[in-house]
């Protein structure tokens, strides 16, 4: 069972670059950290493997169980979903079917689990974060299911800030999105890019942290881009 006294956070994606990242700081904060996915981070207080399915509803309710059975009735701070990854490919792509079904098993199936998770275990005033995607506040032909897949989680994100969504009184939703994070994968596929338009991990983990803090948020619903020139990070809300 969690510690009944630290403060708690739920990291899904806690294994990824970025959830590391997250779970590496909250643990240096003295925070009780648990990771979602599917292999174990041994930095977090606490870990809940996802088991691979190609069912949504039996994926989801794994999860869920694996949390109560965790949880009981204590209740956390902050839940942020950081789970997601990268697919190209136009319409016309042979590997469009397979791309737009990764990209929202990949975004989509975790920011609802994180979010249906929020409705059950987040204390009043705590912190959803979801993950999405500058480039999908526009046209995104090139990568037709990830941008998809991230426009969705950026309408989810504003559901849930609005009333009878469920969410605890007083919490808050907010949506990262990134142009590019500096991710060793992204180094080793774009060897050759501006590394000083990326937006470091560390920058990223310290907002969230700072948003623990309710009168440093934004907005609940506001979709918050990241945007990085000469190794300067600005936090940007999209005006929609």
């Amino acid at each position: 069972m969690a510690m009944a006294a630290a403060r708690k956070v739920i990291v899904y994606g806690g294994k990824g670059a970025l959830g590391t990242k997250c779970v590496e700081l909250f643990k240096s904060k003295n925070w009780w950290v648990a990771s979602i996915d599917f292999t174990s981070n041994e930095d977090a207080s606490a870990n809940i493997l996802v088991k691979t399915s190609e069912s949504f509803t039996e994926q989801a309710e794994q999860v869920t169980a694996e949390v109560d059975r965790l949880l009981g009735e204590q209740k956390v701070d902050v839940i942020i979903c950081v789970a997601g990854g990268w697919a190209g490919g136009s319409a016309k792509a042979k590997s469009l079917y397979k791309n737009a079904d990764l990209m929202w098993k990949q975004s989509m199936w975790t920011s609802t689990i994180s979010s249906h998770l929020a409705t059950k275990y987040l204390k009043d005033g705590g912190l959803l974060t979801l993950t999405g995607a500058s480039a999908a506040l526009g046209g995104t032909p090139g990568m037709v299911g990830y941008g998809m897949a991230k426009a969705a989680v950026h309408q989810l994100c504003r559901s849930l800030a609005g009333e009878n969504s469920g969410l605890p009184s007083g919490s808050s939703t907010l949506a990262i999105l990134p142009v590019t994070l500096d991710t060793p994968m992204n180094r080793k596929s774009m060897p050759n890019a501006d590394f000083s338009s990326w937006t470091p991990l560390e920058f990223v983990a310290e907002t969230f942290y700072k948003w623990t803090d309710k009168a440093t948020r934004p907005a609940s619903g506001s979709l918050i881009q990241l945007k990085t020139t000469g190794n300067k990070t600005e936090l940007i809300p999209a005006q929609l």
